[in-house]
Order: structure tokens, then C-alpha cells, then sequence
């Protein structure tokens, strides 16, 4: 029987390249758990962290988003080992409140551990539960990332869930022209430029770090203004509790 991710069909060349990579990813050897469907984590993960962290942007930065996805534990782990202000979502955005503050000052206080902030269930118990308006300001975003391209092209794992936080976090002006927009992923993960679909939401990549080399794509296309509405699927504003509400505010405002 056919492998389908879970989000198929919705655009059957991101499904290609998707499923192109889920399985080098398994033939490989590189994956570490679960790969369809999943943004997959992979061996080497701690060395992609690391080459990310040599930006002269990621060392600037003392706000940092980041997705929950087990890859970017290690990019998470660092933000709050180097003191920054780390934001990060509820996992496919199913509760009520869309996002955590995860402020390492208090961690340190409270005498939680950054290992355990640093994953998706430590800092849903740990982390101060916010909604998008009461975001900072963002110098740095990371993203989970299925397959790249070298010039910055970037295929999620279908759901739709970190272009449409990005189109938010601009309309909202916590995303500016200046903020950073990078990727940890294996290297296997990088394919032809010309087999990444770009869509007029997607959201081109500045920087792309693998376990071996830090990728500085130089993309200087535009960025989506904000969020396209119209592009937003039946099934998001289903499974996403607060986004009609959201909407409705953004449009208002």
C-alpha cells in the first residue's frame, strides 16, 4: 500500500517531494523516530543547532521563535542556555491560547530545567500561556522544515501551521523585514530547487542549517504582506480553536 502523509492531497507536488524525503530519510538511516507526516528528527540535530548559532543574527537576537517539533529541541535548548526570550506554539495549534512564553530568568528560578522547557511537553506546563498579539517583537524565527531547497525554498509537512503563524506574526508587525527566517534540517533533506512548490503564502528561507554546513540562501523575494485569508483551509479554522476569532480581530483592527 501507498505511504500518503497525513495532509495529502491538498498539493500533489509538495506530496512528491515530501514523500521523496520521508523515505531517504528511513532508507538512510538519518531519521530518529517517526518520519510521515512528522517534521522528522534526525541524527545530528545538535550540529545543525550549532551551526545556526554562529549567525551573527542569532547571536544578536534576544527574542527567538521557534516550532515544537523534536529536531529544534536542540535550537530551543540554546535560546534559553544563551538567556533569550523563546516563543513557541502548542503544538498544532489545538488549545485555546496558540503560544507559550518560555523566559529562561524565570525557569532559573523556578528551578525547572532547560532540557525539560526545551521540549514541547515541558514547556506546555512551564511556559506562560499568550496569544499571538502578546507575542514580542521577533528577531529570529525557526521553522520545521520536510525538504528545502539551497535558494530558500521551503515544503512543511502539509498541515499549513508555520507559514500561516508567520502570515499572522506579520500582519501583526511581530515579523518585520529584518527578522531572520532559518530552518534546521539533514542534509538529505535538501533537494533540487526546482522540485520545492512555492505558493504566494509560503515564507523563503535566509538561512538553512544541516549537520554539516550552515547554507546562507541569499533569497531576496518578497515576503507575503500577512496572512491569506482565502488561502486559509475549512478544516484549519475546525481544528484550530481560536483562529475564526483571531480573524475576526485582525480584520476588525
Amino acid at each position: 500500500m501507498e505511504n500518503k502523509g497525513r495532509w495529502s492531497g491538498r498539493n500533489t507536488g509538495k506530496d512528491r517531494v515530501r514523500g521523496e524525503v520521508w523515505d531517504r530519510l528511513d532508507a538512510g538511516g538519518y531519521a530518529m523516530g517517526p518520519t510521515w507526516s512528522h517534521i522528522p528528527n534526525f541524527i545530528g540535530a545538535d550540529q545543525a543547532a550549532w551551526h545556526l548559532a554562529q549567525t551573527p543574527e542569532w547571536q544578536a537576537a534576544r527574542v527567538v521563535k521557534c516550532n515544537p517539533d523534536p529536531p529544534q529541541i536542540p535550537v530551543r535548548l540554546r535560546a534559553l542556555y544563551e538567556g533569550k526570550t523563546l516563543f513557541a506554539p502548542v503544538p498544532y495549534l489545538t488549545k485555546d491560547f496558540p503560544y507559550l512564553r518560555i523566559d529562561p530568568e524565570s525557569l532559573a528560578k523556578k528551578g525547572v530545567s532547560f532540557e525539560l522547557a526545551a521540549t514541547s511537553e515541558g514547556y506546555l506546563i512551564h511556559g506562560e500561556r499568550i496569544g499571538f498579539e502578546d507575542v514580542e517583537p521577533l528577531d529570529f524565527c525557526v521553522v520545521g522544515s520536510v525538504a528545502v531547497g539551497r535558494v530558500g525554498g521551503r515544503t512543511g509537512k502539509g498541515a499549513g501551521f508555520a507559514d500561516l503563524e508567520t502570515g499572522i506574526f506579520r500582519a501583526l508587525g511581530k515579523v518585520g523585514p529584518d527578522t531572520v527566517l532559518a530552518t534546521t534540517v539533514h542534509s538529505s533533506q535538501l533537494v533540487d530547487d526546482a522540485k520545492v512548490v512555492i505558493e504566494a503564502h509560503d515564507n523563503p528561507l535566509d538561512y538553512i542549517a544541516t549537520e554539516q554546513r550552515l547554507i546562507v540562501t541569499g533569497n531576496t523575494d518578497p515576503r507575503p504582506a500577512g496572512v491569506t485569508w482565502d488561502a486559509v483551509r475549512e478544516d484549519q479554522y475546525e481544528t484550530i480553536p481560536f483562529l475564526r476569532a483571531l480573524r475576526g480581530r485582525m480584520e476588525d483592527g
